[in-house]
């Protein structure tokens, strides 16, 4: 069975764009994938800590080393990591604040990069033969050609960590000038209608390393 990943980071619910976004994308991916299963990992509903100095303790004690409190401490991380290395596909929905990602998905990546999980001891990655699918909504417009390419650090700091972890397979969907909607000179599904072809090319095709 195919399984997705989805992890959404925006605050504001229904009045998100990149939560629409991910609608457009689970409902075309779901076709292409009748028997699939979709996980969604929320991080506005999950108890998600920034990295303490207990946690990189534990972290950094051998397993076979560690006492109860330090194994508690990384449950969460070891939860999140896990999800990631049972998916066959992810998608990551972000709005972009001041260029670049929210906090809660800095935190999610300080927690899902894992020596001996989902990096090797060598740097190498693990999290290989995966496809994943970057959702980004942002007041600016930061694709090539634009005058402030220069500032699209959102997408640029994903494709490195992915890349980082062993996923090669990166699509970046840019949702960029969405502020119009915000200010009421687009709705939200003129806004989103507008992506759909691109939303649906890449949900429905297979990864590049399918055999």
């Amino acid at each position: 069975m195919t399984q997705l990943l989805v992890v959404e980071t925006s605050p504001r619910g229904d009045a998100s764009i990149s939560r629409n976004m991910t609608r457009r994308f689970v409902q075309a991916w779901r076709t292409a994938h009748p028997g699939g299963k979709v996980i969604e990992r929320d991080l506005m509903e999950t108890n998600l800590e920034f990295v303490t100095a207990p946690w990189l303790t534990a972290y950094f004690t051998p397993p076979d080393q560690q006492t109860p409190s330090m194994k508690e401490s990384l449950l969460l991380s070891d939860a999140l990591a896990t999800e990631l290395l049972n998916a066959d596909e992810l998608v990551i929905a972000t709005p972009v604040y001041n260029y670049n990602v929210p906090a809660v998905l800095k935190a999610w990546v300080d927690h899902i990069v894992r020596k001996g999980m989902t990096l090797g001891f060598d740097g190498t990655g693990l999290v290989t033969t995966k496809k994943a699918t970057v959702l980004i909504a942002s007041g600016g417009v930061y694709t090539e050609g634009s005058p402030i390419q220069d500032r699209d650090i959102a997408s640029q700091y994903l494709r490195l960590i992915l890349n980082v972890i062993g996923i090669a397979d990166v699509a970046v969907i840019a949702g960029g000038n969405a502020k119009v909607v915000d200010m009421g000179k687009q709705s939200m599904d003129e806004f989103v209608k507008d992506l759909e072809p691109e939303i649906q090319r890449v949900a429905t095709e297979p990864p590049r390393n399918a055999s």
